[in-house]
């Protein structure tokens, strides 16, 4: 069975694209498949002030500069979305809504997705009124007054870049306390644009000439229910792991997301995972290009052999 690449990574976020600058590098055939653009959820962040070496950066930045790099070494980038993995014999084989190929290991560093909150008319009203990308939506909502739902580092942090051009952000947190760090925390709570309302819930989209005009939300300890009115809603309330190609592999825990051990090594001999698609504690742009470049080492050893 004829080999495409000695190497096939799944993925060109920042563990993928670290996984094949270190392929390249040892003079591996490899190739980065991706769905969408370059840099995943990197796109989708407005301003990224954690990672070593770029004090404050903007994210599509960010992502660009990685994936320059990954076209400056000459790796090989194709578009397509991947239906399922499998393997025969020693053979993986990767077969997307536009081809099929075949290497002799994969790593798998699709990432995550957004979660919905699954309101009736939600999908629907995305792009028109519910978004969960600040940075790709938010110069729509200029002078407007919008929702945030969330308690983590994304609401928070998105919602202090939507306050440059919105009129109003109000956030909804369904807890307590947010569960952010303490730095964003405190742009939050003392920032004039920004309204904070904790224990509460968004339960219904209120529309007008099929167009977003208010949402409604609920104490979840009165009970009591309130109208906001608004032009959009931006949800960040978790993610899911994109894995739903690995089906029939044994790779994922019960919530989809995929084990390995210390080394990205996953149960099945030569695939391997790194990312934010991985079981891990810590989910930052700097233990995902780490992960890459333990997986693409891993591969390298293993091929080796």
């Amino acid at each position: 069975m004829k080999l495409n690449f000695d190497v096939i990574v799944i993925g060109a976020g920042s563990a993928g694209m670290s996984a094949a600058i270190y392929l390249q590098r040892s003079n591996i055939k490899v190739v980065m498949l991706e769905s969408s653009a370059p840099g995943g959820q990197i796109n989708k962040t407005a301003k990224v002030e954690n990672y070593p070496g770029a004090e404050m950066i903007d994210g599509p930045e960010l992502a660009i500069r990685m994936f320059q790099q990954t076209q400056n070494l000459g790796i090989e980038y194709r578009y397509g979305e991947v239906l399922e993995i499998k393997k025969e014999d020693d053979i993986c084989i990767v077969k997307t809504d536009v081809e099929e190929l075949r290497s002799r290991a994969i790593i798998i560093a699709t990432g995550r997705k957004p979660k919905r909150l699954g309101i009736e008319n939600e999908e629907r009203l995305s792009g028109s009124g519910i978004s969960w990308c600040a940075i790709c939506d938010g110069p729509f909502y200029r002078n407007k007054d919008v929702v945030v739902v969330g308690g983590g580092n994304s609401a928070l942090e998105e919602s202090v870049y939507l306050a440059e051009f919105c009129n109003k952000i109000t956030l909804i947190h369904r807890s307590n306390k947010f569960t952010g760090d303490k730095v964003a925390q405190d742009k939050v709570l003392s920032h004039s644009k920004i309204i904070t309302k904790f224990n509460t819930e968004l339960i219904k989209y209120n529309e007008q000439n099929n167009k977003l005009e208010s949402v409604t939300v609920i104490n979840n300890i009165t009970k009591e229910e309130e109208h906001i009115k608004c032009s959009g809603v931006f949800i960040y309330i978790g993610y899911e792991p994109i894995t739903t190609f690995t089906k029939g592999l044994n790779i994922t825990d019960a919530y989809g997301y995929i084990i390995v051990d210390d080394n990205q090594r996953t149960a099945v001999n030569h695939i391997y995972a790194c990312g934010d698609v991985i079981k891990k504690e810590l989910y930052q742009i700097v233990t995902a290009t780490s992960e890459g470049a333990k997986a693409a080492m891993s591969a390298i050893k293993d091929l080796s052999k």
